[in-house]
């Protein structure tokens, strides 16, 4: 089905889905696909998982929307639960991954504006992806996606990913940045994971220098990398701000922005604001979503299984010529190729499963939280025999 009456920003798509069960889709055909994309990061716990099914149901049958004027209960229960989960002081509720960022930038001009700085500055990176809003699309560090869209907002500086050398160097030559804005892992921008000491060397730099530490995990949070928040992987380390999305509504449209310390302070009445942020449903869908993570061990689970599936990985492509490498965190796996290949996803289609091909030649594996082993060895075995395939060893 394809229809003029949509803009076609999207270009061509060529597969219908029209429903989802557990970790699996169908198209209009009927025929069944395993889902190791998850919507982009989105369905951590499959499709029409019974918790937030029952949630969503029970939110539509009270109450639906009544705006910002009003405390909502659903609103705070999942406000309390974030806070509780990430050691962060409080949250600002939005739509989307994109308004979360935009949350974080303006809470970093806000504190610049505090300190008499005409323009502040937010130092960014190459590869980075923060969204598509004019300010986040300037803090994206991604030139393909900024053409056409001039002039882009000013007030970013841009630095090499897990090169904190070059952060450094930025400090010495301008006395008005006032925070990091930085993904603990690039999704977008291919799987790229930092050194160990990446983040804990900005965390010091930023205690430094009195700037925000700002971590965009929009894609690494909620589970996706075996932790809650990604940098729950460094101890004691915290952010000032941390903006999540995706996973959080498993589905359903939400994104947060939580702050702490003086970060938590910026906001106040009238500063910032959204219609739809934080709506009951988004927010009963979120709890639920928080509340299944911990119940059901599924972080513990995301771990293994991302273990297990790189290892396997690994084992079968290892030797194939033009694999340069294959990496992962949690359930965010790439496999990095010498070659554009995003002929592979309609490959991995004709096989029956959903994958992506991000930044031009990585195979970005995302698969549900709730994979289960036999499904987990059918993504490895599939995926490593269709990578064989299109890079032949002898190639």
């Amino acid at each position: 089905m394809a229809t003029p009456a949509l803009m076609q920003n999207y270009g061509n798509r060529t597969l219908t889905l029209v429903r989802g069960e557990g970790n699996y889709v169908w198209d209009d055909a009927g025929r069944r696909y395993l889902d190791a994309l998850s919507g982009i990061a989105v369905c951590g716990l499959g499709h029409c998982h019974p918790a937030v099914t029952e949630a969503i149901e029970q939110q539509a049958n009270t109450l639906l929307h009544t705006s910002n004027l009003y405390n909502l209960p659903p609103q705070e229960k999942l406000a309390e639960k974030l806070v509780a989960l990430s050691g962060m002081d409080n949250v600002f509720f939005s739509n989307s991954g994109a308004e979360a960022n935009e949350a974080a930038i303006k809470l970093a001009r806000r504190l610049g504006n505090e300190r008499g700085f005409a323009v502040p500055k937010i130092v960014v990176t190459e590869g980075a992806f923060h969204g598509r809003t004019l300010a986040t699309l300037t803090a994206t560090g991604n030139p393909k996606v900024q053409i056409g869209f001039a002039p882009l907002t000013e007030g970013f500086l841009r630095v090499p990913y897990n090169d904190v050398a070059a952060i450094e160097k930025l400090a010495a030559e301008h006395n008005d940045i006032v925070a990091i804005l930085v993904e603990p892992v690039q999704g977008e921008g291919g799987i790229r994971i930092p050194d160990a000491d990446y983040l804990p060397r900005l965390r010091a730099l930023c205690d430094q220098q009195d700037w925000f530490l700002m971590l965009d995990e929009i894609q690494t949070a909620n589970g996706r990398t075996g932790k809650m928040f990604a940098y729950q992987h460094f101890g004691d380390l915290l952010p000032d701000v941390v903006t999540t999305a995706k996973g959080l509504g498993n589905g359903v449209p939400i994104g947060a922005c939580l702050a702490r310390g003086k970060a938590a302070e910026l906001f106040t009445a009238g500063s910032h604001g959204s219609t739809f942020g934080g709506n009951p449903l988004a927010c009963s869908a979120g709890l639920a979503v928080m509340e299944t993570l911990e119940s059901h061990w599924l972080l513990e689970r995301a771990e293994k299984l991302g273990s297990d599936l790189l290892a396997q990985l690994k084992s079968e492509l290892e030797g194939c010529a033009q694999v340069k490498d294959v990496r992962g965190l949690g359930l965010l796996v790439g496999i990095e190729l010498d070659r554009p290949c995003a002929e592979l996803v309609d490959q991995a289609r004709a096989e029956g499963m959903l994958i992506n091909v991000t930044a031009g030649n990585v195979v970005r594996l995302l698969p549900p939280l709730t994979l289960t082993d036999d499904e987990c060895r059918q993504i490895a075995t599939t995926v490593a025999k269709l990578v064989r395939n299109f890079a032949p060893q002898d190639a």
